[in-house]
């Protein structure tokens, strides 16, 4: 099939792989992006596992906390520069105080009453994007919330109290001190905002992400031309390197490299004073995930000139 010098460069930006080798990869591959990604990996010229590329959506993350409880939303705009906007900024923060009250959920979010309006969440946005003038849309939201202990939040970025770009909470359980539990906890809240890990432990992580790195690891290992036992034995190390890349509680400690987060835990139980788990976290990133349409300003000028 023809490959195209768009798709090379697709590839080129995703893993910093050389022209001429993309360009292979993606013929060895049918075009497939994400299956060049791997064969490229597999010969050892990338070690690109998705891609990276700018984040398009704008707008704010939003955070709100009681007690026991924490919320983050994610509200976007179109422009960066709404989101310096007071209006906007004052409606985020108040929705992340509503979802407070809800199960955390997009549609409870949306449907739950606003403040002093008399009109829900939804309808709110939809008033905004008239006054504004910007389109805008309550796009993610969730909680977390423990009996006994803290849920800790983090916002990195900030542009105001409780709004930024990046958004996270961390839930600790214990029956110890929760002031000293929120206070680690946001510790391990700016650890993975930092470093953005992909499960708690190691049974969380996506079986397909371990599928993934096997196989990978595997036909690299057997270029080596080593026997089968010795592949195994360095696949099995390769495998115990990536879960301690990706798995927060195998981590280094962002605040202590020379602790895991799971040591770190167990030390800061001298300050709780008592067993500590860390049960769940969530990490948002304005636009993750979203891919915004690109386009050429000149050529559009032109083809405006042209009608």
């Amino acid at each position: 099939m023809s490959i195209s010098a768009a798709q090379v460069k697709e590839l080129r930006e995703m893993t910093g792989a050389g022209m001429m080798d993309c360009k292979t990869a993606l013929a060895e591959t049918g075009g497939d992006l994400e299956a060049a990604v791997d064969w490229l990996r597999k010969k050892g010229i990338s070690k690109a596992d998705k891609k990276a590329g700018r984040t398009a959506a704008e707008g704010l993350i939003g955070v709100a906390a009681d007690d026991n409880s924490a919320v983050v939303v994610e509200i976007n705009s179109e422009t960066d520069f709404v989101a310096r906007n007071d209006a906007f900024q004052e409606l985020v923060k108040n929705v992340a105080q509503v979802a407070l009250s809800t199960d955390g959920s997009v549609d409870a979010v949306a449907a739950a009453d606003y403040p002093a309006s008399g009109k829900s969440v939804s309808d709110t946005i939809k008033d905004a994007i008239a006054t504004i003038g910007e389109n805008m849309s309550l796009r993610r939201s969730a909680k977390l919330s423990v009996e006994k202990g803290a849920v800790a939040s983090y916002i990195h970025n900030a542009a105001a109290d409780g709004l930024g770009k990046i958004g996270v909470l961390v839930a600790i359980e214990t029956e110890g001190n929760a002031d000293a539990a929120r206070a680690f906890g946001r510790q391990v809240a700016m650890h993975v905002a930092a470093i953005n890990p992909l499960a708690l432990s190691e049974a969380e992580v996506d079986p397909a992400a371990v599928a993934r790195e096997k196989e990978i690891f595997s036909d690299q290992a057997r270029q080596s031309g080593k026997p089968e036992n010795i592949i195994e034995k360095m696949v099995e190390g390769r495998m115990r390197k990536f879960f301690e890349e990706v798995v927060l509680m195998k981590q280094a400690f962002v605040v202590n490299p020379d602790q895991t987060v799971e040591q770190a835990l167990a030390e800061a139980e001298k300050e709780i004073g008592a067993p500590a788990k860390i049960v769940s976290f969530v990490r948002f990133a304005l636009g993750e995930g979203v891919e915004k349409e690109e386009s050429d300003f000149a050529a559009e000028v032109a083809a405006a000139v042209k009608k």
